[in-house]
């Protein structure tokens, strides 16, 4: 009897490391599978951006197709989520999307185009932040007779063109990289009112034109002190610049950053908070609204009629402030409000939304930052500090990097 317990248990055993064997295989092949798992597309202006987003990297084959006209992305070693064929967001170049086998070891992905268009670039992206990685195909708009020029395999884009980018840079290569480059980040940064104009008044008399000119100044030498930016200055005196001037030297820099610099005020003196501000015909808020009013009448003070244009053309200029660049400015918004949560205190619903004319360029992201309340005793206090101000300034510098490195591997779209 004791030698028929003895076999059961042994056989018990073996039964049991089998089971055990089986399931490590199981989840070995599981942990090590290879997924495309998400699709996002992203509109831009006669462009749009195809970001995949996968467990791990990829060969790849784009090219476009005729009869009718498609895009069509092979993959290889690596498997494709159905889910993605219903994740289009709408634009004006693909209308729909399929995926299908091309044999054992290759995926199709097909995208249909609504008009003819041609492949402006394809690449990998590294893992980065919080971003695994990431397959990026950019496709513009194009003539009939371009899209035709560019139909088959022979003008594939594949991964073989762009080996490097398997390869994760090491923070000092990468560093090193942007170090090299003649394109530095051009940010144009905006000390509200000045000359004429002393903006609000704070609680002990202080002038909101000397907070600004004063945090413009700090600003900009901190964002010049790594050599990754070029900084102008809307002004750097006390002179009185009208607001759309304003734009116009955002624009006349190609900024690729636009960041307006005030201080608030408000009768209820108890109020305190730093807000940020993108544009919007609506404003969020009726403090917004008020805002809004109180800082585009600025023109007037000088008496110069520059209030707005006629409703047609603002209709347009808004149009034309591309959807890309008030998206990426909301981007921006929400990268200062981060950094600031960590330094000092923010208003509620801190990333607000108002008609600023200053916010109105329609090429160049743009933001307003209100530093706090100068009607307020103790942030009068604060924003008259130097120290306070650079704290200030070094958390817009976060933000700054991280909006450009963000920029860089495509997360917007």
């Amino acid at each position: 009897m004791i030698n028929v317990a003895k076999n059961i248990l042994n056989y018990f055993k073996r039964g049991l490391w089998s089971l055990t064997l089986l399931l490590f295989c199981i989840f070995s092949v599981s942990a090590d599978a290879k997924e495309i798992k998400s699709m996002r597309i992203g509109q831009g202006v006669g462009n749009v951006r195809i970001v995949f987003d996968a467990d791990s990297s990829f060969e790849y084959k784009a090219f476009l197709l005729s009869s009718p006209s498609r895009l069509v992305v092979d993959v290889y070693n690596i498997d494709v989520d159905p889910k993605i064929e219903h994740q289009i967001a709408k634009n004006n170049i693909i209308s729909g999307t399929r995926v299908g086998n091309v044999d054992s070891n290759a995926k199709r992905i097909v995208f249909d185009l609504a008009k003819p268009a041609v492949i402006k670039k394809a690449f990998m992206l590294a893992p980065q932040s919080n971003f695994g990685w990431r397959f990026v195909v950019d496709v513009t708009i194009a003539s009939e007779r371009e899209f035709k020029s560019k139909v088959g395999t022979s003008y594939a884009y594949t991964s073989s063109d762009n080996p490097q980018s398997f390869v994760k840079k090491s923070p000092s290569s990468a560093n090193k990289a942007k170090k090299n480059s003649n394109t530095k980040k051009i940010i144009v940064l905006d000390p509200g009112h000045g000359g004429k104009d002393p903006g609000a008044i704070g609680y002990s008399g202080v002038y909101e034109k000397n907070i600004t000119l004063a945090m413009g100044k700090e600003l900009k030498k901190i964002l010049e002190q790594d050599g990754d930016y070029k900084v102008y200055l809307t002004r750097s005196t006390d002179i009185f610049i009208p607001l759309r001037d304003r734009v116009k030297i955002a624009r006349k820099y190609k900024a690729d950053l636009f960041l307006s610099i005030h201080a608030d005020s408000a009768k209820n003196r108890s109020a305190t908070g730093l807000s940020v501000y993108t544009l919007s015909e609506t404003a969020s808020d009726k403090e917004a609204a008020a805002l809004a009013e109180r800082e585009n009448k600025a023109d007037v003070v000088a008496g110069l009629n520059l209030v707005e244009h006629s409703k047609e053309v603002s209709d347009i200029l808004i149009n034309l402030a591309q959807r890309e660049t008030m998206n990426r400015s909301s981007e921006f918004a929400t990268f200062m409000v981060k950094e600031m949560r960590s330094s000092v205190k923010l208003v509620d619903n801190t990333h607000r939304f108002a008609g600023f004319a200053v916010l109105k360029a329609p090429d160049v992201p743009s933001v307003l930052l209100e530093m706090g309340y100068l009607s307020n005793r103790t942030e009068e206090r604060l924003l008259k500090q130097q120290s306070y101000r650079r704290k200030l300034a070094n958390a817009t510098k976060r933000a700054v990097d991280d909006y450009f490195e963000n920029m860089q591997h495509a997360s917007l779209f």
